[in-house]
Formats: structure tokens, C-alpha cells, sequence
């Protein structure tokens, strides 16, 4: 398989960041509230990224002498 239990984990926290995220701009109903303006697009750019990360990630292989 191309991707490894650690990419799958770290594609499923970064999908859980996601969507909490867009929860709790729903929960907050506020276009212009702190979470809506501030703390969600760091998230969520944050959560993007490491998702792009998590595709791209490969452990290092040990070199047999």
C-alpha cells in the first residue's frame, strides 16, 4: 500500500480538526464572531496542510549494510 497507519492517522486527526472546526462556526451563528474571524482559518489552513503532509509523508527506511 502506497500510504501507512501513521498517514491514515494523521489524515483522520487532520479530517477531525476539519470538521470541528466548521462545527463550531455553525455553533456560533455569528458571521463576525472571534471564532468565525480569527481562530477557524488558522485551523483550518492548519489542518489542510497537515493533511497535504500526511499524503506525502513516508518513513525513513533503515539501510542495510
Amino acid at each position: 500500500m502506497p500510504l501507512g497507519r501513521v498517514n491514515y492517522i494523521l489524515i483522520a486527526l487532520g479530517t477531525l480538526v476539519i470538521a470541528a472546526s466548521f462545527g463550531i462556526m455553525f455553533l456560533e451563528k455569528d458571521v463576525d464572531g472571534v471564532f468565525a474571524l480569527f481562530v477557524s482559518p488558522v485551523t483550518l489552513t492548519a489542518a489542510y496542510a497537515g493533511i497535504a503532509f500526511a499524503v506525502l509523508y513516508r518513513p525513513k527506511t533503515k539501510k542495510s549494510s
